[in-house]
């Protein structure tokens, strides 16, 4: 895959979760939003301020995708031709939607298990690449049990997901098949998902042809790949969050499985999943404990378990980015 875009690679930050790993004294007391009061600037101002940023950001990162002129560079590009910041709507709303899905899904259920928690807050990011380092929440109280770990941590991913998969539907329909020997420059890595959806829309392609992805198709591609970064079964990420309410210790194990793979993915294909094992050591491999773990999840909640990392087998590109 090739996307219709010139800029250089930026890691995104992934969303994340933050739970403290002390258990309350009383467990039976259950926090409340009064508990945690925000001062107006923390609960409003900044949430919204930064979402305004990250909307002109990635409006910005993607009218510049789609420019062909000769104007180099992202800030000369916008001192010239501001009035083509329009073209990035495309770009700009399927990935914002995606994000804000992924979010919300947290918050609805942190509310739900009466954990308080702040509005998403949206990191705005250099416009080389998509604009934004994505965004997170932050958690106010303490998570009692591992049913609610397991709903706060699987809900975002798996709604975000579905947004993703309908806008890369939407996007491949709108997506060009050329020769192969008119690409250059980055390409995009193939998740098993990307294949099997293409080959559903677009239909067989042959060796020598490839995909220019419609900015709708970007947008959901990097939707994909971000949840295949959340799944990561690593401490405070949200598969750590899902792996340790289903297998409590042993998700540590996993992580030092997982580690040393993405260290070696990154000496043969991309680089970058050196920094993510770097991060993945700063943040712990394990996961604190939450208070209750022998609550049990019941049936339902293990298989969307199971669900969650079959999500994220599908969605994980070995090199996500490649340059030819």
């Amino acid at each position: 895959m090739n996307p219709d875009q010139r800029s250089d690679d930026q890691p995104i930050r992934s969303e994340e979760l933050p739970i403290p790993a002390e258990p309350p004294a009383n467990p039976g007391d259950l926090p409340s939003d009064e508990e945690f009061e925000e001062t107006s600037f923390s609960k409003w101002i900044l949430p919204i301020g930064l979402f305004l940023a990250t909307i002109f950001t990635t409006l910005w990162a993607g009218a510049y995708q789609v420019y062909n002129g000769p104007i180099h560079g992202p800030v000369n590009f916008l001192l010239e031709q501001p009035r083509m910041l329009w073209q990035g709507i495309p770009f700009a709303v399927t990935l914002l939607v995606i994000l804000v899905t992924h979010e919300c899904g947290h918050y609805v259920l942190s509310r739900i298990h009466r954990v308080p928690a702040s509005l998403p807050l949206f990191i705005p990011g250099p416009p080389y690449f998509i604009g934004t380092f994505g965004a997170i929440i932050r958690l106010h109280g303490p998570i009692l049990n591992r049913r609610a770990l397991f709903d706060i941590g699987v809900s975002g991913p798996l709604a975000g997901f579905i947004a993703a998969v309908l806008a890369l539907i939407v996007g491949l329909n709108l997506s060009t098949v050329v020769d192969r020997t008119a690409t250059h420059g980055m390409q995009l890595g193939e998740p098993l998902l990307l294949q099997f959806i293409a080959w559903l829309v677009v239909g067989s392609i042959p060796p020598q042809a490839d995909i220019i992805l419609h900015p709708i198709g970007f947008a959901a591609w990097f939707g994909l790949f971000v949840t295949s970064l959340n799944l990561l079964p690593i401490g405070q990420l949200d598969g750590g969050h899902v792996a340790y309410a289903l297998w409590g210790s042993r998700q540590r194990t996993m992580a030092f499985v997982i580690v040393p793979i993405l260290i070696v993915l990154g000496y043969i294909g991309w680089p970058g999943w050196w920094l993510w094992a770097f991060m993945a050591g700063l943040w712990g491999f394990g996961h604190p404990p939450v208070h209750d773990i022998n609550v049990p999840l019941g049936r339902g909640r293990v298989i969307v378990g199971w669900i969650a990392f079959a999500v994220f087998v599908l969605t994980f590109a070995p090199v996500p980015f490649s340059f030819r």
